[in-house]
């Protein structure tokens, strides 16, 4: 250490200011200028560490190049007996760190600091400098509230500055080694690419930036771990919570700009820090100092608009599937199924005010062609979130038999050309977009919703959906190549989507969370905007060539009954309006839920209630998955990829964090043992099971690896066998002491395990559907019986009964409903 008073070169040591991995660093005097100034010397110890010394020259070459108000001034570099010094302004006031500490800046302040670290990095990256090192101890703030960027310590060079002088030479003097492999930067803060040792540009520094200003509004790092090693893989893997689920109003626009900086893909981050600033400096208002109250959500388009008229076309009770305009633009095709009876296809003139159903068998509309031709589904049966699989068929308009194409599709548009059709499907557990018929130019471990060809029949927009039974994702499109482009984040619920007349948006409904959709639109550039929002839930079906938009008002309803034991009658357990069922305890006076109403945020909530009614007690984040047999200890998972188990005490206690490893778990099973928990799920595009320690986390691998989709499981009365069933009907039989399984009892195809009888003879059987029929099928023979078919007192709107869980053979039960009841619309002067 220097002594105050003591010479540094010309310099004079004032007093110490702060001391770090690269140095101490002392408040100066420069007599010559009569000026205060920073000195950061490299101690003699750390300078015979040729790394360090090099790192130290670096950053002096590196900061020396730029000449920015937001990035620190190098004034002089310099050695003295030994030591190598580096001068730079002194500053006064704060490091962002020391400014957020543990809290989250007003929204305007994170807006505010964050456009000047924009603009410094713009002119660092224009000097071909990348700094690879960006977290909140290396930004400071001034009492005067100017921000500059500091220590370039990491800084790399990605291009020579000829025009500097220096020759390739000095170059290679100046960059740091980067080769393959090596780990850069500081933990919490690094991109994907840094993580894993490759190549970095300047946007390795924009998710950096984008990781920084996610913290100043949240209050938490984005990526958060028990270790560092945990941490960069929740920055490989996770995306951290949507921030418009806080407490505070965040505008939709900004947290589209975070999430744009923190795209795992560098091509699908902003391409320059330059576009970054500006997009935040058009947030902030021409001056910077616009209200952040007043932004709206999304950047709106130009005011004032006409207001918008809208047309009732639909009076039943019931749930309307999709809506097509006819070629004319005036006849609306649509399919429903009213006051409970099976879909049917129906026809809506302007003329008359009721709808007539076509002669066709149950049915619901997919498209229409431009010459009058109609792809309708056959027997659809519901799968999850609005979403019906059916089989393929055509016929026209005004009459004809259909001829059946093809089985189990979810999806069909007509191109504008003729008569071929872009499908969306799921084959093998994966979701696919395939177009034309058979051809596949997208395919995903989830699930893809809604494709629509666009009028100029070149792009395919698309819902893109994470998880299979889960409506969250995001808009997309495709070129006829198979190239895909994501225009917006993940959206909570998304349903619903069109072009607009002119081909020049595309144009859909979707909610940040919960189930109350809006009406948004998106240019392919990825400009988005909110058209209008509706009380209730809205899904768009079609935009007619004029600019009528046919969509729904849907009243959504997902709720819970409950037979307790010794109970006569079953018991509605619903708490707000999205309640699906976890587990119930081993004695039935127990039930773990997950509660999805947008009240919740995107995470969900998992909880618990007495089945005698009593009030529900909220536990934390993440979907319900299982019961510890004593009912002290509740598992659940949030809805991301490779998202960790939580257990939850239900009463006191502190929680755990089990990671699994898998890509998502699909279902979880306490072992009778109260120290293991069962999971099975998918990694690497296959099936595959565990054991976990429910204290320590500890792993044990068994013997399941199988390209089939899960759907359901269950555990022996003795804890030794597990069963697993699999969507596509078959089942596995499990031992957990890791021995050889085998083949289980056949299962129909969609059938779903629930639980083994108490003898561990048998499994209950769920068959989903309008209503529920549950049978028992003896694992050994293979012998099946009915056991009991449930139905609701109110069959209107009833989409899906599902979710049962069973114990103590039926005594007590639960199981779930989902009801949607339509009101068909076409809206005018929606722009």
């Amino acid at each position: 250490s220097l002594a105050t008073g003591a010479q540094l070169g010309p310099y004079e040591i004032l007093a110490p200011i702060g001391a770090g991995g690269m140095g101490e660093v002392y408040r100066a005097r420069d007599p010559r200028l009569g000026r205060d100034v920073a000195v950061k010397v490299l101690p003699a110890a750390l300078a015979a560490d040729t790394e360090r010394q090099r790192r130290f020259e670096h950053e002096a070459r590196s900061a020396g190049r730029l000449n920015h108000p937001n990035i620190l001034n190098i004034y002089d570099v310099g050695q003295h007996e030994g030591q190598p010094y580096l001068v730079t302004e002194l500053l006064e006031g704060a490091t962002l760190r020391e400014r957020i500490g543990d809290a989250a800046l007003p929204v305007r302040k994170a807006i505010e600091l964050a456009i000047p670290v924009a603009y410094g990095l713009a002119a660092a990256h224009e000097a071909g400098i990348v700094h690879r090192d960006l977290k909140p101890e290396n930004l400071f703030v001034t009492k005067d509230g100017r921000v500059k960027i500091l220590d370039f310590g990491l800084a790399k060079l990605t291009r020579p500055d000829d025009a500097s002088g220096a020759g390739k030479s000095a170059a290679r003097t100046v960059a740091v080694d980067t080769g393959q492999g090596q780990i850069w930067g500081t933990a919490g803060y690094m991109s994907p690419e840094q993580v894993r040792g490759q190549q970095v540009d300047h946007r390795s520094d924009i998710f950096s930036f984008g990781s920084i200003l996610y913290e100043m509004l949240a209050g938490t790092r984005a990526f958060r771990g028990e270790s560092p090693a945990d941490t960069m893989s929740a920055i490989l893997r996770e995306d951290p919570p949507d921030l418009t689920t806080l407490d505070k109003e965040i505008p939709l626009v900004l947290e589209r700009i975070v999430r744009h900086c923190l795209e795992k893909s560098p091509g699908e981050r902003f391409r320059s820090a330059h576009d970054l600033a500006f997009q935040l400096e058009g947030i902030s208002g021409p001056s910077g100092s616009a209200s952040i109250e007043a932004l709206p959500r999304e950047s709106a388009g130009p005011a004032p608009r006409p207001a918008a008229a809208f047309r009732q076309l639909s009076y039943r009770r019931g749930f309307l599937h999709k809506a097509r305009f006819a070629p004319d633009g005036e006849t609306i095709v649509y399919g429903a199924e009213w006051e409970g009876d099976p879909v049917r296809v129906y026809m809506k003139r302007p003329e008359s005010p009721e709808a007539i159903p076509l002669a066709l068998p149950s049915a619901d509309i997919q498209a229409v062609s431009r010459t009058g031709e109609i792809a309708i589904s056959l027997d659809p049966s519901y799968g999850h979130n609005g979403v019906f699989q059916g089989t393929l068929a055509v016929s026209l308009l005004f009459g004809g038999a259909p001829r059946e194409i093809e089985e189990r599709i979810l999806h069909v548009d007509y191109a504008p050309q003729g008569d071929a059709m872009v499908v969306a499907r799921d084959v093998e557990g994966k979701g696919r977009v395939e177009f034309p018929l058979g051809n596949i130019l997208y395919e995903t471990a989830g699930h893809v919703s809604f494709p629509r060809m666009s009028p100029s029949g070149d792009r395919i927009a698309f819902f893109d959906h994470p998880f299979p039974n889960d409506d969250r994702g995001g808009v997309a499109i495709l070129d006829l190549q198979g190239n895909k482009r994501t225009l917006t984040q993940e959206w909570g619920s998304a349903q619903g989507m069109a072009w607009s007349a002119s081909g020049e948006e595309i144009w859909f409904t979707a909610a940040a969370s919960g189930s109350g959709r809006a009406l948004h639109a998106v240019k392919p550039t990825g400009e988005l905007r909110l058209i209008a929002g509706f009380p209730g839930s809205v899904r768009l079906f079609d935009i007619s060539k004029s600019g009528q938009v046919l969509l729904t008002r849907d009243n959504i309803r997902l709720g819970m009954y409950c037979k307790a034991p010794g109970a006569t009658e079953e018991r509605e357990l619903s708490w707000l309006d999205w309640s699906l069922t976890g587990e119930l305890s081993p004695d039935g006076s127990m039930l773990l839920f997950d509660e999805e109403n947008e009240e919740v945020g995107t995470n969900y909530l998992a909880c618990i209630r007495k089945t005698d009614g009593s009030p529900v007690v909220r536990l934390g984040e993440g979907r319900a998955l299982t019961l510890s047999p004593d009912g002290r200890w509740a598992v659940a998972k949030l809805p991301v990829p490779a998202s960790p188990l939580i257990v939850y005490p239900t009463g006191a206690g502190k929680k755990r964090i089990l990671p699994t490893g898998m890509t998502n778990v699909a279902n979880a099973r306490w072992l009778p043992n109260a120290h293991q928990v069962f999971c099975v799920g998918t990694e690497g595009g296959l099936s595959r099971a565990m054991l976990l320690d429910a204290e320590h986390g500890g792993i044990v691998p068994l013997p399941l690896e199988v390209a089939a989709t899960v759907n359901g499981s269950a555990i022996s009365p003795d804890g030794k066998l597990a069963a697993v069933g699999f969507k596509e009907g078959s089942s596995v039989l499990l031992p957990l002491d890791r021995s050889e399984s085998r083949p289980g009892p056949p299962l129909e195809r969609g059938e779903r395990i629930i639980a083994f009888t108490s003898d561990g003879k048998w499994l209950f059987l769920e068959n989903q559907g309008r209503s529920l029929r549950i049978d028992k099928v003896r694992i050994d023979t293979g012998e099946r019986a009915p056991w009991k078919v449930m139905r609701p007192p109110d069959p209107s709107g009833i989409m899906m009964m599902f979710g049962t869980r069973i114990v103590r053979d039926g005594e007590a039960y639960v199981y779930g409903y989902a009801r949607v009841l339509s009101d068909l619309y076409v809206a005018e002067g929606l722009v």
